[in-house]
């Protein structure tokens, strides 16, 4: 399915719609903790935690899609667990976060056999050879079908996509959340000719998730009692999540398709599948794509962030939805922002199997070609954000937005309506806003 198509644009009154001007770029890069400093919130600037991290695998096919959905293809349920060291003490929003489609098995020679043949295709396409083509595309179909497995063959390991986050968990734990991130490789693997019920399989899988995570922190039982594996060792973790997380102070971040299950998790028509007992108080999406049916959301405050060199993004969920809306939303356009760079696992730095830039070239080294808002639109050259910057402002951002929203740090809204600008930020970011009707 071509998401773009899905794409449907409203129009209606004018209400809270702001545009900020980009900041000037700065000598000196800071942190979101710096920028309140900065700015003289430093007396009122929260300490940040120490994070600890364990992890949880209750089986590659543990998640089997319901039923009334019609969905085909079992699914994962693991986690990677972010959480403030001194745990114990109070109760913690969870931030739940989604990752998008992707390989899923890390597969090097049907890697190199896929890119062989891909630059085959295309010189077969040139000359006409029509006969090795056919020859290419078949080699191009049996590669694709090993690194989109699931589960992956023997001896071959899982691009764990769910990993790719954990700059963002650290940084959330280090706020005071109790961040989880979920893996979605077995819908990755299933979701071909599915477009019509992936984003709520997805919305579903988010909701077994939060089930399971109500239950442990009520009851301390459940499938998550005794599962949890030290990040670093390997070995058993004696931590203890019973009454210390709070299921109705729930925040989402996706990415992606991943981004599109959020959406799709926070669209008005899917609030009542929630699990008894959560509340999700809202959601960050990071170049999500469209949903298929595109429902409103007029109930939730969201924000969505995307690139301006980002091929993927195909969401215009704030235009969408910016006249109907009763929740606080937001838009951050990232100039020189890329896809893929969110996540670590996708990115070139990590050397995963698969990961790659998927900014196109510019004219000039170091610049990516732009890519919104139209595709009719001139596309200019863009100074391509590095895999650090981009996600540090992504850090910066998503860790403001959920302190207001979840904590109720008010003293960061300036910064998330785009009447300020994040220190550090140097002029790539621009704000759109609507406060919705109170």
């Amino acid at each position: 399915m071509e998401e773009a198509d899905m794409k449907r644009g409203r129009t209606g009154r004018a209400k809270l719609l702001m545009l900020a001007a980009p900041v000037t770029a700065c000598a000196v890069c800071f942190t979101s903790a710096d920028a309140f400093a900065a700015a003289g919130g430093s007396s009122t600037q929260p300490a940040r935690q120490g994070v600890s991290e364990v992890r949880y695998n209750l089986g590659d096919e543990a998640f089997p899609p319901p039923d009334s959905l019609g969905y085909l293809g079992d699914n994962e349920l693991n986690g990677a667990v972010y959480y403030p060291d001194d745990i114990s003490s109070g109760t913690h929003p969870l931030i739940m976060i989604e990752h998008g489609f992707w390989d899923t098995c890390a597969d090097a020679d049907a890697s190199r056999s896929l890119t062989a043949a891909q630059a085959a295709l295309a010189e077969d396409e040139q000359s006409g050879d029509t006969a090795d083509a056919a020859k290419q595309e078949a080699i191009i179909e049996a590669a694709s079908d090993r690194l989109s497995a699931w589960p992956c063959a023997p001896g071959v390991r899982q691009i764990p996509s769910y990993l790719g986050y954990d700059y963002l968990g650290r940084d959330l734990a280090s706020r005071g959340f109790v961040v989880v991130s979920i893996g979605a490789n077995g819908i990755n693997s299933t979701s071909d000719g599915q477009a019509d019920t992936v984003y709520q399989e997805r919305a579903a899988l988010i909701n077994a998730q939060l089930r399971m995570w109500r239950t442990l922190s009520s009851t301390g039982e459940g499938p998550l009692r005794g599962s949890f594996v030290d990040a670093g060792s390997g070995r058993p973790s004696p931590v203890d999540f019973k009454n210390h997380v709070d299921l109705r102070n729930v925040g989402l971040v996706g990415h992606s398709m991943g981004g599109g299950g959020v959406m799709q998790e926070i669209a008005d028509s899917s609030r009542a599948t929630w699990p008894e007992g959560v509340s999700i108080k809202a959601a960050f999406a990071l170049a999500p794509t469209a949903t298929w049916d595109v429902a409103p959301i007029t109930k939730t405050s969201f924000a969505v962030m995307w690139g301006t060199c980002d091929q993927v993004n195909t969401g215009e969920f704030f235009d969408w939805n910016k006249d109907d809306n009763s929740a606080p939303i937001a838009q951050y356009t990232v100039r020189g922002g890329v896809h893929d760079f969110y996540n670590k696992q996708w990115s070139p730095s990590s050397g995963q199997v698969g990961a790659h830039d998927d900014a196109v070239p510019g004219s000039k080294p170091g610049t990516c070609e732009s890519q919104f808002p139209e595709a009719t639109a001139p596309r200019t050259d863009q100074k391509e954000l590095s895999e650090q910057r981009q996600r540090r402002i992504t850090k910066d951002y998503a860790g403001a937005y959920f302190a207001d929203h979840l904590l109720g740090r008010t003293r960061y809204e300036p910064y998330l309506t785009g009447e300020k600008s994040f220190p550090g930020t140097g002029g790539v970011v621009s704000t759109r806003f609507d406060g919705g009707v109170n």
